[in-house]
């Protein structure tokens, strides 16, 4: 099956630099996709976005050429509720990916129980206008009171400005609630001002909610670096995505995001992204909580007693 690329997409950097920064043995790539490839698994018909192709093969030579021991695969929107994809991605690694799904109400329990077979370890719930039409919230509860009992988690992406509109759903959630890359903050807003200040909140008073620190290519104002060799790249989201990691070090994931869905401007290299890292972990011990002992916890926890 053909599919026509969505006008203006950009294809996933093709080659990415090699990591200054050495990330520590094990650590985890825990947010990224695959899209297709098409032709074997289709796109989804309600999708608001048509992919380039990006498969498993792709995937796992950026983890090995980055330095990753595993990858966390988040269902991407453009294949809706089909994790066929990443369900394949999942059993090709070995043990080595988890899996986060889109499931909706009439899932079967058998089908559930595939799915974490497969390693599946989570669900998500997209509340990004642009990207989905949103799917009611009892449906969405209803959901994540059938995979508490599978050890799931919940992750959910959405905007900062609707935060306030979705507080009280999140905070209802009887599982462990993980969200995108900080609550797409709007980082030419102070770092203490009340939009971000309201996400840390939410973070301080609810110890079940976690978040990951990627994306600063999403979020920065300011842009990637000129072509000078400078390395320290979306320096705007560094003290947003800092204030995270070194108050909640325990609750903080990190990932690439790649193949960077939906992107129009600039497509990042990805060993640059990596090198992101230390500006907002500045310690080994920072470092190992997020790329190592957190995500461990999370999608692997039989190996981290």
């Amino acid at each position: 099956m053909n599919f026509e690329k969505t006008p203006g997409w950009l294809d996933w950097y093709a080659g990415p630099s090699r990591p200054r920064f050495e990330l520590p043995p094990g650590a985890v790539d825990a947010h990224c996709h695959v899209f297709g490839p098409g032709a074997e698994f289709p796109f989804a018909p309600e999708r608001k976005y048509t992919p380039c192709d990006a498969g498993k093969a792709q995937l796992y030579a950026l983890r090995d050429h980055l330095g990753f021991a595993r990858n966390v695969v988040v269902q991407a929107t453009c294949h809706g509720a089909d994790n066929r994809a990443m369900v394949d991605a999942c059993r090709a690694s070995g043990g080595r990916a988890r899996g986060v799904a889109t499931v909706r109400r009439g899932i079967a329990d058998a089908e559930l129980q595939a799915l974490h077979d497969a390693g599946v370890r989570g669900v998500r719930f997209n509340f990004v206008r642009r990207l989905v039409d949103f799917t009611p919230r009892d449906e969405l509860m209803e959901i994540a009171a059938r995979i508490a009992p599978l050890g799931w988690h919940v992750v959910v992406y959405f905007e900062a400005v609707d935060l306030p509109e979705l507080w009280d759903f999140f905070t209802a959630l009887p599982t462990t609630v993980v969200v995108d890359h900080m609550g797409r903050p709007d980082v030419s807003l102070p770092v203490d001002g009340p939009q971000f200040g309201l996400f840390v909140k939410l973070m301080r008073e609810h110890p079940n909610v976690w978040s990951k620190v990627s994306c600063p290519e999403r979020l920065s104002v300011a842009g990637p670096p000129a072509l000078d060799g400078e390395r320290a790249a979306y320096r705007d989201v560094v003290p947003f995505a800092r204030r995270l990691v070194e108050g909640f070090p325990d609750r903080v994931l990190w990932g690439t995001d790649w193949p960077h869905p939906n992107l129009k401007h600039h497509m990042p290299d990805d060993g640059l992204l990596v090198d992101f890292i230390p500006h907002i972990a500045v310690t080994p011990e920072l470092q190992t909580r997020l790329l190592v002992t957190n995500p461990m916890r999370l999608y692997w926890p039989e190996e981290s007693r």
